[in-house]
């Protein structure tokens, strides 16, 4: 590991061994949350507040179904929800190459506006800097725009956390997956065939707001964006010393979604999303939870996909029970249509330049 590559931005296994080695050694005792997607701080009786940071880069930057505007306010809010919190404030800042289309940044802007209202999100600080031509493009809606957004938000539900699964439970996916990863795709290839896929890019937390003021206690929470569901199943098995049982039948993929990936050689599972969450939660809520996450829109499609069937104490790994049986360390077990099971192993290399 000499260089930076394109695969250490993935969202797979190569971004998180990417992390461990070259940032962890300097920031692990400095960084509580270093395996979540957010950060809880002032923590107290009263409130506890939430906070996520995300950089968004993705080509192209107006697509079907959003644009990079729309995705930075929903991917940071999304993470911030993961962790249980209501997303309250944002802090902004933009990368732009000299040359840019005046045009199409007061259009993201304008997205960015739209999508601040819909949560009631405040902007408390922005900043903004230009870049000397650092491409060959000539046209000015080809030259490139990179965004940071931190979002800030108050926690509703505490305890959210990917080592947080237990023995039986079940594992709930709130929508459809695929269909970001699929059109962004074709569109960074100019694929040019008939389809009606778009970005499933929204903000979760008007779907999980009910769910989180509930009374079900919730173990973990993630959004499938880079890497996709795969990668969610995957930190959480190795998180929580944990097996994952996932019923192939149970886990909805749009028929246009499918015929993309057939054609062009791509794993579903792996593929990233903008609008879906995994939720894993004590078996005997699950028909609540799916009750509550159907009453809204983006949870129209909620289904139980899976359980936990075994967390690994300390014990059982020093003497090595783990090794045989039918449950496996750290491994998340696809039990497919056909009846054979398989490993729905964590995504290695490039997987889509530039999804978010």
């Amino acid at each position: 590991m000499n260089i930076v590559t394109l695969t250490h931005g993935s969202g797979g296994i190569n971004s998180a061994e990417f992390v461990q080695k070259i940032f962890m050694p300097y920031f692990t005792d400095i960084m509580p949350y270093a395996n979540e997607d957010s950060g809880i701080f002032c923590n107290t009786s009263d409130m506890s507040y939430v906070t996520s940071t995300d950089s968004y880069t993705i080509n192209p930057i107006f697509f079907a179904g959003g644009d990079i505007g729309k995705l930075c306010v929903c991917g940071s809010s999304n993470d911030v929800a993961m962790m249980g919190g209501k997303p309250l404030y944002l802090n902004i800042g933009f990368i732009i190459e000299e040359g840019f289309s005046i045009d199409l940044l007061k259009k993201i802007a304008e997205s960015i506006a739209i999508e601040c209202k819909k949560l009631d999100i405040k902007i408390l600080s922005a900043d903004t800097k230009v870049l000397p031509k650092v491409t060959n493009n000539t046209e000015a809606k080809d030259k490139l725009i990179f965004i940071n957004t931190t979002c800030i938000g108050s926690i509703q539900k505490d305890s959210i956390s990917a080592k947080n699964l237990s023995e039986d439970d079940c594992i709930i996916l709130s929508g459809k997956i695929g269909n970001h990863g699929a059109q962004i795709f074709l569109e960074q290839n100019n694929i040019a065939i008939t389809s009606n896929i778009q970005s499933d890019c929204a903000s979760l937390y008007p779907m999980l707001e009910p769910l989180l003021q509930s009374d079900i206690p919730i173990h973990c929470m993630r959004d499938a964006t880079r890497g996709g569901l795969s990668s969610v199943l995957n930190e959480w098995a190795i998180s929580s010393h944990a097996c994952i049982d996932i019923n192939e039948e149970s886990i909805q993929i749009d028929s246009e979604v499918y015929g993309v990936c057939e054609m062009l050689g791509l794993e579903p599972y792996d593929l990233a999303n903008e609008g879906v969450c995994v939720i894993a939660l004590p078996n005997r809520y699950a028909d609540k939870a799916l009750s509550i996450l159907k009453q809204h829109v983006l949870g129209s499609n909620a289904a139980i996909i899976g359980k936990v069937s075994k967390v690994f104490t300390p014990q059982e790994l020093n003497s090595k029970a783990h090794i045989s049986g039918n449950t496996y360390y750290q491994k998340v077990v696809l039990h497919t249509r056909y009846g054979s099971k398989r490993f729905l192993e964590y995504p290695q290399g490039e997987l889509l330049p530039r999804i978010c």
